[in-house]
């Protein structure tokens, strides 16, 4: 009579299931445990605790990736001429009252003169290195505002789209002038 070998249970390698019971990070579990005991044991447990760790791990890559270029604009020294004014007075004059006129895109309510954030640092130095250079300063707002878009300048510029924002208040008093003259005509009347 020929019986079936039994076989013996390694206490370092896991007994493989049947694939619908999770066999693939069983699998994974089975061939780590042989390179390495720790794995043992934790084929259960395997499968769970792998999906919470790669979600972890691959949230964690994604946050550092992102947030690196953020990072990076403050771990650079300030430009040369970000707290440096220039020899010129009149220049430095020109490039101060253009200063005033930009806004800080970190700060969002101080001019670039007043602020202390790297990028507006970044900001000075280039409006001083182009008014050292001749440029006019309406053509380095303008050279901003196409870098940075509108937010960066305080002296709004009349387009299509913010037209009504100039017209709303002569609209407002046209309407306000007949409003009121109606009212007095008949005021007079009675």
């Amino acid at each position: 009579m020929m019986t079936l070998r039994q076989t013996t249970h390694h206490p370092f390698i896991p007994t493989p299931r049947h694939s619908r019971e999770g066999g693939k990070p069983e699998r994974l579990a089975l061939r780590l445990s042989l390179w390495f005991p720790a794995f043992a044991g934790m084929t259960k447990v395997w499968g769970a605790v792998t999906r919470v760790w790669v979600v972890a791990l691959l949230t964690a890559i994604a946050a550092l990736t992102l947030s690196a270029p953020l990072a990076a604009q403050d771990m650079l020294p300030p430009a040369p001429y970000a707290y440096k004014q220039l020899p010129d007075p009149a220049q430095e004059r020109k490039a101060q009252a253009l200063m005033e006129t930009l806004r800080c895109l970190k700060c969002q309510s101080q001019a670039i003169s007043d602020s202390d954030a790297p990028m507006a640092g970044d900001m000075r130095h280039q409006v001083r290195v182009r008014i050292a250079a001749g440029e006019d300063p309406e053509a380095i707002r303008q050279w901003l505002i196409e870098r940075y878009g509108d937010y960066v300048s305080y002296t709004p510029q009349v387009k299509p789209i913010t037209w009504p924002l100039f017209a709303a208040p002569l609209v407002f008093l046209a309407l306000a002038a007949f409003l009121l003259r109606g009212r007095f005509r008949r005021g007079r009347r009675t």
